[in-house]
């Protein structure tokens, strides 16, 4: 909705997992930092190429650890980390609802488990993810 409204590129960073991980994920396997190097690379090459054809964009993902986000921000001042905090629950009732997805909620908890929110040096912009996707949010 955030891309939508300022006419900015979308990328879910999902899509950019290469089939292999993909499959992994669809069979129930839980991701290891070895399965996510690649990905975040190409998730931080899709920012550069973005940045260097003179747009903006937004890419969805979940990096879930500080040193993936430094993967993804680095030396990049204008790039922003936007972290959608919510509870367990909320998250696992939204998991349940996505339609069509390779990542079955059952990886979820171990996602928890992985989570390293961040910290006030990575100038993080904290938003409820209860009040993201909500129809009544203005955005």
């Amino acid at each position: 909705m955030l891309a939508h409204r300022l006419h900015w590129i979308y990328e879910d960073g999902n899509w950019l997992h290469p089939q292999s991980i993909i499959d992994k994920m669809r069979h129930g396997e839980p991701l290891d930092d070895a399965d996510r190097w690649p990905w975040l690379y190409a998730i931080a090459q899709w920012i550069d190429v973005t940045r260097l054809s003179g747009r903006h964009g937004i890419v969805a993902c979940s990096a879930l650890k500080r040193a993936y986000r430094d993967i993804l921000v680095g030396e990049r001042r204008d790039v922003q980390i936007i972290y959608l905090k919510g509870d367990r629950d909320l998250i696992a009732r939204r998991f349940a609802a996505r339609e069509e997805h390779f990542m079955p909620p059952a990886l979820l908890d171990r996602q928890f488990k992985t989570l390293e929110e961040p910290k006030t040096d990575e100038r993080p912009l904290v938003a409820s993810a209860r009040d993201v996707g909500n129809s009544s949010t203005a955005l």
